[in-house]
């Protein structure tokens, strides 16, 4: 199992397309399940999740833990995915502050 795990600020009113982008998982090399776990240091942040062509979450708030995800706690989705697909997790802020974004991305092979 590949894992694949992010910290990044997100700016007032701004949407980051991918934090994922360049990391080495980002494309699936095979038939894979991929797991998303994600929480925000703050109310208002919005993730979208994506594998491959299909939409999986699309624009919905996560938790405000303020924390690294736990398992099974922050637990948001999870799909299967095939080679080639990439796999992309953007988030909205929706108010005046910065909020940071917590991600950790499980691809396990299926």
């Amino acid at each position: 199992m590949a894992i694949m795990s992010d910290r990044q600020s997100v700016g007032a009113n701004a949407t980051v397309a991918n934090v994922l982008s360049g990391k080495v998982h980002e494309f699936l090399t095979g038939p894979s399940v991929v797991r998303f776990y994600g929480d925000a240091s703050a109310v208002g942040l919005n993730t979208t999740f994506l594998v491959g062509n299909e939409s999986i979450v699309q624009d919905q708030e996560v938790s405000a833990a303020n924390r690294f995800p736990i398992i099974p706690d922050d637990f948001i989705a999870e799909s299967g995915g095939i080679s080639g697909d990439r796999v992309v997790i953007s988030y909205r802020n929706t108010t005046g502050a910065a909020i940071t974004a917590f991600t950790r991305v499980e691809v396990e092979p299926a």
